[in-house]
């Protein structure tokens, strides 16, 4: 995919999308003029499910874009991170003839018959958030976040503080087979690859709260607060769940075991300026403006690029401190 970073409202054409005709819940040829015309354009939106505060933010996002008062009827169904459920949300939104269909893929294998489907019957699919490893012929574009670069400012930001000490790390993955799990995996240790830092365990938390408690219990019960040095967590509530699990187990959290998590969510700004997280770097979960522009530009038939990506920063405890108050999210 050819990358593009944009701000939080620029999006700007350059790949022509073949095609796009949305299919009327009837089974007629209405043109994607009449849907994104004056008439409501219904959208089917699959989200992965409610796994995270920055997953609520994102829904939310969404809903607000997609409303009626923008001309939208959206259709909306959370997987509850079920990749089997989520497809067949995707096939009930073919069948309904809805005018587009969006999707924040749980998984990014397993989409390519379904996507066909949708092509099929000439519903345009918009994905946002997550990507998939299905043909890009098969989606008009994408819009999110760039996960793996996400991953290299963590890894370099745990390279210039713990890079030169021997460094005992433990990682709190995302739900596996994810785009941002991989990617943030991958990002990470190709910014650490040559340094003291050393991963002694990592499993998954699915990106939950409850899920990163349970394994910082159990990586607490192999190896000890003082076997660990270090916490990669992949997301906000997960970090925040290992934070209870070092309390728990009598430890200071940022302290004898240093954290590193992404999102940049409320509540995990608030253990950032705590002291209880180390550094936060940013997901911006706030797509839907964005999601609901490209939908209205593939159904005027306007080219768009394959890809948008949004900014994100990061933060240090004083930093959060300043921007706290302001969040969105």
């Amino acid at each position: 995919m050819k990358k593009k970073f944009l701000g939080a409202v620029a999006i700007i054409g350059a790949l022509a999308i073949a095609a796009t005709g949305c299919a009327s819940s009837s089974g007629g040829d209405a043109g994607a003029g009449d849907a994104a015309g004056d008439e409501t354009i219904t959208v089917g939106f699959a989200q992965t499910g409610s796994e995270s505060g920055w997953r609520s933010a994102n829904t939310e996002s969404m809903k607000a874009a997609f409303s009626q008062e923008n001309g939208f009827d959206l259709v909306f169904n959370a997987a509850d991170n079920d990749p089997a459920a989520q497809i067949a949300a995707v096939r009930d939104f073919i069948n309904q003839g809805v005018d587009a269909i969006v999707i924040a893929p749980i998984v990014e294998d397993g989409w390519d018959d379904v996507l066909q489907e949708a092509a099929d019957a000439g519903i345009p699919v918009i994905l946002e958030d997550r990507t998939v490893t299905a043909s890009e012929d098969l989606y008009a574009t994408w819009v999110g976040l760039d996960f793996k670069r996400e991953g290299e400012i963590a890894g370099e930001w745990a390279a210039e503080n713990f890079g030169d000490t021997p460094t005992k790390m433990v990682v709190l993955e995302g739900t596996t087979g994810s785009a941002p799990a991989n990617d943030r995996a991958e990002g990470f240790d190709a910014a650490i690859e040559g340094t003291q830092i050393e991963k002694i365990d990592s499993q998954t938390g699915d990106f939950t709260r409850d899920g990163g408690k349970t394994v910082m219990e159990g990586f607490i019960q192999k190896y000890g607060i003082d076997g660990i040095d270090l916490l990669y967590a992949h997301n906000d509530d997960m970090a925040l769940g290992a934070i209870e699990a070092i309390e728990a187990a009598g430890g200071v959290p940022g302290e004898d075991i240093a954290i590193i998590s992404i999102d940049a969510v409320h509540d995990g700004m608030q253990a950032l300026v705590d002291g209880k997280i180390n550094f936060i770097v940013e997901c911006n979960p706030l797509l839907g403006e964005q999601a609901a522009e490209l939908v209205k530009k593939v159904l005027n038939g306007e080219s768009v690029d394959k890809a948008y990506y949004v900014e994100d920063q990061s933060f240090t405890q004083e930093q959060a401190a300043e921007v706290i108050d302001s969040r969105a999210y």
